[in-house]
């Protein structure tokens, strides 16, 4: 791998006029093996820049992090999902140069430039990385291709015992790029007291789209698969598990502090075939990042999730991500006080007026802690919507920053 100590300059990166006023922002290892499982993993090994311990705790690490664990903090720190994307100007502008949603989200150097966009901008409390949970499926022999219409589509699925051959353990070479991109941000926000965030897909979110070969709306295909030939599905998605593992670990040890688990597509599934088919991959997940880095907070978000939110607190995971449909009041009396909460407001909400938005963001941090103080990270409840105004953006986190549990 190339050498990961390079740093974007962003003053070459498009400048952004802070939108929201009361707002004051600044211009401007080794992989995880999956031999703790026992698997006989061949996978590259990939070389990072040494970093401190990824799984050491301070009172000192940034607040969405001690926030993420579980920490009552001092307030919410805020972040967005889709937080980077089409709803900025700057982003919009630098599609247009960079058309190819995989260049854009497999090159370093634009994949940095685009993470950073929304920071530049808001000063949220989190940086996640700019990526899609696709990605890591070419690296275990599984290609895709993005179609501006219909998105990802892959060019073969696994839908019998003989297709599986075409899985093989995870090559992190083909992924290095992650690592890169990881690294040179950390290298940006270390020192700014903001958060950086690295993602995986689930086993059977990833899986929905290998056995359907694109996005779906009913998923009939792989729910049927379930019910008639679980125990094909099942070491499907152990596979994955153990690739999405080292993947997060790799992410880890490139620099992320916090990783979030996206079973967008769990709650397609009723409870209970949730509890059967994805559960028990997404416990395999937690439990090898776990075993490497123990500190590392992990959230598990699922849309769709107000019947899952007990269940997903039981897989392990540090913070449970709340959807918009779920009252955040509700959300703290079902949950454990030891689990930190995400979430929740409405991504709709962004398209009202700033007193709407202020008190949205009040509400739902005001509800999180309803039921005794815990860890809670303000966020939508789903990703930001393409047409959301930047102003409103800019709101939503100036309202998040004044927003005290000691002055609520």
């Amino acid at each position: 791998m190339s050498s990961m100590s390079s740093r974007v300059n962003l003053r070459s990166m498009s400048s952004r006029t802070l939108l929201h006023p009361r707002m004051r922002i600044r211009s401007g290892g080794s992989r995880c093996s999956s031999s703790v499982s026992g698997s006989s993993s061949s996978s590259s090994t990939v070389s990072l820049t040494s970093r401190p311990p990824a799984s050491t705790a301070s009172n000192d690490d940034p607040i969405l992090l001690r926030a993420a664990r579980g920490e009552r903090t001092e307030r919410a720190p805020a972040w967005m999902m889709r937080q980077a994307g089409r709803y900025q100007a700057v982003y919009r502008k630098l599609a247009e140069k960079h058309p190819s949603f995989r260049t854009r989200s497999e090159t370093p150097e634009l994949i940095v430039e685009i993470s950073l966009q929304p920071f530049e901008s808001f000063r949220p409390d989190g940086v996640i990385l700019f990526s899609d949970i696709l990605t890591p499926l070419p690296a275990v022999g599984i290609p895709f291709e993005i179609d501006n219409e219909v998105g990802p589509v892959l060019e073969k699925t696994i839908r019998s015992k003989d297709d599986m051959s075409m899985m093989h353990d995870i090559d992190l070479s083909k992924v290095s790029f992650t690592g890169e991109a990881l690294t040179t941000l950390r290298g940006h926000l270390d020192g700014t007291g903001a958060t950086l965030l690295g993602f995986v897909g689930s086993p059977f979110t990833l899986g929905t789209y290998i056995v359907e070969g694109q996005t779906s709306r009913l998923y009939k295909t792989v729910k049927t698969m379930a019910l008639t030939e679980p125990t094909l599905l099942l070491d499907m998605l152990d596979k994955l598990a153990v690739a999405v593992a080292e993947y997060a670990c790799f992410q880890i040890e490139a620099g992320a502090q916090v990783i979030q688990i996206f079973d967008s597509w769990g709650g397609q599934l009723p409870p209970t075939m949730w509890e059967s088919i994805s559960k028990p991959s997404i416990v395999k997940t937690i439990n090898l990042i776990k075993e490497k880095h123990p500190d590392v907070p992990l959230t598990l978000y699922a849309n769709g999730s107000g019947g899952l939110l007990e269940r997903i607190a039981s897989t392990g995971v540090n913070c449970v991500g709340v959807d918009w449909t779920v009252d955040m009041a509700d959300a703290a009396k079902r949950l454990p006080a030891d689990k930190a909460m995400q979430g929740n407001v409405d991504p709709v909400v962004l398209f009202a007026d700033e007193n709407s938005i202020e008190a949205a963001v009040k509400d739902c941090v005001k509800k999180a802690q309803s039921n005794g103080p815990r860890g809670h990270v303000l966020n939508l409840g789903h990703g930001v919507i393409v047409g959301t105004p930047e102003e409103a953006v800019a709101t939503f986190f100036a309202a998040s920053k004044e927003t005290f549990y000691d002055k609520m």
